[in-house]
């Protein structure tokens, strides 16, 4: 298991456009912030709610690729340690596959990376609202949120049960919130 050393500064991370050579890595990273046992590390964990998979080659691949959108790779010391998805949706853009190595998590790298995923769709898009959705039973990542500025709704979507290239749900009573931030 990775550990981080806290007597020495991490190096500051560094932030790329991804390309469909990183499909395979990101897929990779984004399960191990997910599912399974290797999630447990870190504390945004869904392996008690779902299982199977978060996302696959295609998904990550269509969001690489897409015309409206972009997928932020994070490095430090030239290795992927977190990611994002962006997308252009209008007057607002869409946050979403946020993923920071288990190990990682829970030391700012998180907050530093929302920060410049907002710095970059208002820079380039001209968005002027950052949207997400979160698994309402998700309270401490809601939490976790909010203290970033994000509200929630009160607006829910169904959780797709049935199509297992989401997960497979481990109770009956999942469904996502739109939380949403102002862009000043």
């Amino acid at each position: 298991m990775e550990t981080v050393d806290a007597t020495r500064p991490a190096a500051e991370p560094t932030f790329r456009a991804a390309t469909a050579a990183d499909v395979p890595e990101l897929v990779a990273l984004i399960e191990s912030a997910y599912r399974g046992d290797s999630s447990r590390a870190g504390w945004t964990t869904e392996a008690d709610i779902l299982g199977g998979q978060r996302t696959d080659p295609e998904g990550v691949a269509a969001v690489v690729t897409g015309e409206n959108g972009r997928m932020l790779v994070v490095e430090r010391g030239g290795e992927m340690v977190a990611c994002c998805q962006l997308e252009h949706r209008g007057d607002h853009a869409y946050f979403g596959m946020f993923a920071v190595r288990p190990a990682q998590q829970g030391a700012g790298l998180g907050k530093v990376i929302i920060a410049e995923a907002e710095r970059w769709v208002r820079a380039e898009w001209g968005a002027r609202e950052m949207r997400m959705t979160v698994i309402s039973a998700r309270e401490d990542l809601i939490a976790w949120y909010e203290r970033r500025g994000y509200a929630r709704t009160g607006e829910m979507t169904p959780f797709p049960y049935g199509d297992e290239r989401f997960g497979v749900p481990r109770r009956a009573d999942l469904e996502f919130e739109l939380l949403v931030k102002p862009l000043g």
